[in-house]
């Protein structure tokens, strides 16, 4: 029992201190009313399970993945950023019109957008995840992965009580979708420097 506990602690421990970050691009996301419930769930899901796996089967081939090529993940947030930017300088506030934008969730775009942001945030995880993986038993990195998807559900309902709180909740969700675009931006560009990308266009 002892040594389940200890994988699980140390499971806890990583994912908490590789994710402190991505708490707040998650209230970002659930202060926009663009982005439905759902389709937060999933991308995010869907982003932590890329950098779960690409982890797991780096660590199975003994793949060291250049942090420089993993950078260049930092692009789709700036792309998604600039893009936000964009609608709102031509008068796409949110909130506008409800049935637009219950057309505009009715698609995979956001879905596909929220896990990309994750897994550009997250990008530099799969240098920590991958020995950490190299080092364990299939069953050790299973019940990572289970622990991981556990927290992930803590990260979203610890943002989404965030935003709405009822002292909280109204200044961010009235402000949260003018900040993202910069936010996003932000990201990106911090993503692109500590990953040395740039030195790939030298």
């Amino acid at each position: 029992m002892a040594y389940v506990l200890g994988v699980i602690g140390v499971a806890i421990a990583t994912f908490t201190s590789t994710n402190i970050d991505d708490i707040f691009v998650l209230l970002g996301f659930f202060a926009d009313p663009k982005f439905r419930l759902r389709q937060i769930i999933i991308g995010q899901y869907l982003g932590i399970g890329v950098l779960y796996g690409v982890s797991a089967i780096a660590s199975l081939l003994a793949l060291v993945i250049p942090a420089a090529y993993i950078g260049l993940l930092g692009l789709a947030p700036i792309y998604f950023g600039l893009s936000r930017l964009w609608e709102l300088w031509n008068g796409g506030e949110a909130g506008d019109n409800p049935e637009d934008h219950a057309k505009a969730s009715a698609g995979h775009g956001n879905i596909v957008a929220i896990a990309l942001v994750t897994i550009a945030n997250g990008g530099d995880n799969i240098s920590v995840y991958t020995p950490l993986f190299a080092t364990r038993s299939a069953y050790e990195v299973l019940a990572i992965g289970c622990t991981f998807a556990v927290l992930t559900a803590v990260w979203l309902g610890a943002a989404h009580s965030l935003v709405n709180h009822p002292k909280l909740g109204a200044p961010i969700r009235r402000h949260g979708h003018r900040v993202v675009p910069f936010v996003l931006i932000a990201l990106g560009i911090l993503i692109l420097y500590e990953a040395g990308t740039v030195t790939l266009f030298r």
